[in-house]
This record gives C-alpha cells, structure tokens and sequence, in this order.
C-alpha cells in the first residue's frame, strides 16, 4: 500500500514525488516511457530559475537522481485505469496494480505533430514545440510558426521580440485567435503572414535550414529560408482513460484549479495535462508541489 500513486514521471510527478517522499510518505512514481517527459528533448534549457542552462536530459536526470535518493519508488508501467476499494484507490496497469491511499495524475500532454518526415528528425535542431523556452536561441534570425489559433499568435509575438523575421504560416485565409491580437502582428514591421499555405517538408539534413509550403489557392510550392519552426497546432492530453473517473473539460483536460484537486475525493492533478493558462516547466514543478501537499493533508484525514 503506498500514501501517494504519481501516474506521469515529468516535471509535475517527479516533484510531486519529492515533496511526497519529504514528508515521509511511500510514494510511487509509474511511467510508460521515459522519465523526464517531453523536455528532455531539448537541448538547452535556460527559462528555469537558479540553473543558467542545462539540457532537458540532464535537468530530468537530476530530478529522478533526486527522488530515488530519497527512497521514491518508481516504476515502467502502462496505466490503463484508476478504480476505487474500500477505503483506497488502485492504479491498474497491464502488469499489475497499485493499491494507493492518493493518487495524483501528472501524464502531460503530447504535441500535436505535423506529419512531416523531417518533424521528428529534427526535433531541437530547428523544429520547436515551445517559443517560449526555445525562442532565446534564434536571437537575429528567421523563424516561422505553424498555426492559427492563440499560441500561433502568442508565439509569433513572442519571437518578434527576438528573431529577425518572423513568418507565421496558417492552412487557412484567417485565424482561429483573438482579433486583437492578430490587430498587434499586423503592426509589427518583422512578422509576415503566410496564408492558404500547408507546409509540405522541412528542409535540412542535420539543421533546419528552410520550409517548403504549398500555397492552396494557386497550387504552387513557396521556399522560406528559416532555420527555426515552431509548431503551434495544439496540444493532446492524455486523459482519455480517466474520463469516468475524474471530470475533463471539452478538450480533454482535467478539471483542476490552483490547488490541483480533481472531482474525485484523495485523486489530484499536476502539470501540463489539468486545465491552465501557462504550461512551463515552472508551473509543472508548482503544481508537483502543491498536489503533493494537498495529499498529505488529505492522508491526514484518513
């Protein structure tokens, strides 16, 4: 029987694990695929308070190293649900199951991918799911962004602050964002707006070293020299298999708010797959921290 079940090993499980462990209760971490999630794809990370820079793999590496210093549990397991007993919650795997007394989920969220060949294959050497951690590195050069919605936009005036150009390319003739915001690019004297266009291959061998688009309209092909793309085209949660068991909002994040509690009596959330406003490693490592307090405070009821 463990106090704490962590179903995710990223940012928001792994310090959630800490925080747990640290106010002696046996906490468990189960991970389906590697720990760290998502940032240890990238090569540098440099937004992230107290550490000037480090690489994804090596800040994730730190946390693990962390946890299972402190006596964490961890585990490879694929989690397929959560069901109640009398008096706890089991985790249920395809191996095996978890008897828990909590349970805070913290699975995430993928990106959604383009579909192009080079899209992973470069992944951190040109091609970015996140301006706001990455955009710093292309400092005076030309970037696009794929999309059409509010982070499009948001990423796009983001990086206007940093790039030389900024091209922002969108499959349809107007944005899915806020107007307004669309009012403050047209302003800005470094973004281009590339409309009616999909992205048809990224063009590089070891760097991103340009985009090739098809415009809808005329059918042509249209070359843009840029060394960085951002993807801005949405997030997936991963929550799919939690639906009957805590509340999800109509795009599939968990219902939370600050203090990281689901609908579900002793089950929490943390990081990037509850429903918020900013997804960073800062407000996962936050949410780590006060889903884990919320369940000690909640064991100390039982």
């Amino acid at each position: 029987m463990y106090d704490i079940g962590i179903i995710g090993g990223g940012t928001a499980g792994m310090t959630a694990a800490i925080y747990g462990q640290r106010a002696g209760k046996k906490t468990i971490i189960l991970e389906n695929r590697n720990f760290g999630g998502q940032i240890t794809a990238s090569h540098k990370v440099e937004n992230y308070p107290g550490i000037p820079s480090i690489s994804g793999t090596e800040y994730s590496m730190g946390l693990l190293d962390q946890a299972t210093k402190l006596g964490v549990e961890t585990a490879m397991a694929q989690v397929t649900g959560i069901r109640d007993e009398d008096g706890y919650k089991v985790i249920m795997t395809s191996d095996k199951e978890y008897e828990c007394k909590t349970v805070i989920i913290a699975t995430g969220v993928t990106h959604r991918h383009m579909g192009i060949e080079k899209e992973i294959q470069l992944t951190g050497a040109g091609v970015s799911y996140c301006a706001t951690c990455d955009g710093a590195f292309f400092k005076g050069r030309d970037v696009a962004v794929i999309g059409g919605g509010n982070t499009a936009l948001q990423d796009a005036e983001f990086l206007s602050n940093y790039c030389n150009k900024v091209y922002i390319v969108h499959r349809r003739d107007e944005f899915r964002g806020d107007h307004s915001l669309v009012e403050i690019l047209k302003a800005k004297d470094n973004i281009e707006f590339v409309l009616s266009a999909t992205v048809k291959d990224i063009l590089g061998e070891f760097m991103v070293e340009g985009l090739l688009l098809n415009d809808k309209k005329t059918g042509e092909d249209i070359k843009l020299d840029v060394s960085g793309v951002f993807v801005a085209i949405g997030q997936i949660p991963q929550n799919e298999i939690f639906a009957d068991y805590v509340k999800l909002d109509d795009a599939g994040f968990i219902l939370a708010a600050e203090d990281c509690m689901t609908s579900h009596p002793g089950v929490y959330t943390a990081g990037d797959c509850r429903t918020k406003e900013v997804r960073q490693l800062t407000t996962a490592a936050a949410d780590g921290s006060v889903a884990a307090l919320a369940a000690c405070k909640y064991l100390a009821t039982l």
